[in-house]
């Protein structure tokens, strides 16, 4: 390689990697499992906003359970009836899971039991001194559902979400009676650019430890603000909630998904699935979302939106979310009484076919 190549070679990476920590550090919107490709849009710190009280938007109730030789975690179980099907929610990357799906759990919880933890590391999730793992998160997901007594469930993931519930589906069969894959992929490894983002993680760890990114994140809550209003109203709780993570857990939780492939198997999962694509999402390429989808014969929902979707427009997610929670229901047999794969119909704002 000439000395003009490895100059471009080493530019690209430093641009990756710097991408990459200032926006972990950030906790850039919904903040989930991606290798960015460039600085998300308004990445110039602004000025705080004035301190004010966490006070969050209108949550269901939650508790810390017990899961018998695993640890404690942090559940909210609600909605649906006695007997009907139900939906575990899954979350992303440095998030938990108020921050990502809590504009969904109204819709979601109208017909089907919802079930939303904190992932080990995450929120007010389990902290543990064993090493953070993938599979970890899917065999305490398995433990929850048999202490809650639910399932077969259909499982949504976000971003992270994503491996986990593939990891839960193939690591505890039975449990898993379909898949809502959203703005995820089957790995983040495959190129050598990908890769050398990875190996480079320690400089997220020692920004995270630093107390960098304050400023940062007052510009993503404006951001996301900018096009939902209604975010500003939850801004300190927001800020709050994305704190809750230690920089040595995101870091670890990074490793983990740094590691991950699951392009060798997870096509012999056999599974109703949807895949929500974000089209414009520049953390999670949409050619990994769609070779995503037809690994797993999916049916996918494709919207005009960026990795954010949750933040930046919560309605139109909490449709789609509902949307594709229906179709895949019908699909395994889990389908409200009186519905059909025919009654969950409507459109989303780009809408492929099953691929």
């Amino acid at each position: 390689m000439n000395s003009t190549a490895r100059t471009v070679l080493a530019a690209a990476t430093a641009s990756a990697v710097a991408a990459l920590a200032a926006w972990a550090v950030a906790r850039h919107r919904s903040l989930q499992v991606a290798v960015p490709g460039r600085f998300p849009r308004g990445w110039a710190p602004a000025a705080l906003a004035p301190p004010s009280a966490p006070v969050p938007p209108d949550l269901p109730p939650g508790r810390v359970m017990n899961l018998p030789g695993r640890g404690e975690v942090f559940v909210r179980d609600f909605g649906g009836t006695p007997g009907g099907p139900a939906v575990l929610l899954l979350h992303g990357w440095t998030a938990s899971a108020d921050i990502n799906f809590w504009p969904a759990y109204a819709c979601l919880a109208e017909s089907y039991r919802v079930i939303a933890l904190d992932q080990r590391g995450h929120g007010r999730g389990m902290r543990s001194t064993e090493p953070f793992s993938l599979e970890d998160c899917a065999d305490d997901a398995a433990a929850l559902l048999e202490q809650l007594g639910a399932g077969p469930v259909i499982v949504v993931g976000y971003s992270m979400g994503g491996p986990v519930a593939l990891l839960l589906a193939r690591r505890h069969p039975g449990t898993v009676a379909g898949l809502v894959m959203q703005a995820t992929a089957l790995e983040w490894r495959h190129t050598p650019r990908e890769r050398a983002v990875w190996r480079l993680l320690p400089v997220m760890d020692v920004g995270l430890r630093a107390g960098a990114g304050v400023g940062f994140f007052d510009r993503v809550i404006s951001d996301a603000a900018d096009e939902d209003p209604g975010i500003d109203n939850h801004r300190s709780w927001l800020a709050a909630e994305f704190q809750r993570a230690t920089a040595s857990d995101l870091v670890a939780a990074g490793r983990a998904l740094s590691r991950y492939d699951a392009r060798p198997w997870a096509g012999q999962l056999d599974l109703p699935a949807a895949v929500l694509a974000t089209t414009r999402d520049r953390l999670v390429r949409l050619a990994k979302q769609r070779e995503l989808a037809q690994v797993l014969r999916a049916e996918v929902f494709e919207t005009d939106a960026d990795h954010d979707l949750p933040l930046a427009n919560g309605a139109e997610y909490a449709r789609l979310t509902r949307l594709s929670v229906d179709r895949v229901a019908a699909a395994s047999g889990l389908a409200l009484p009186g519905e059909t794969a025919g009654d969950t119909g409507g459109p989303g704002s780009t809408r492929g076919g099953a691929t």
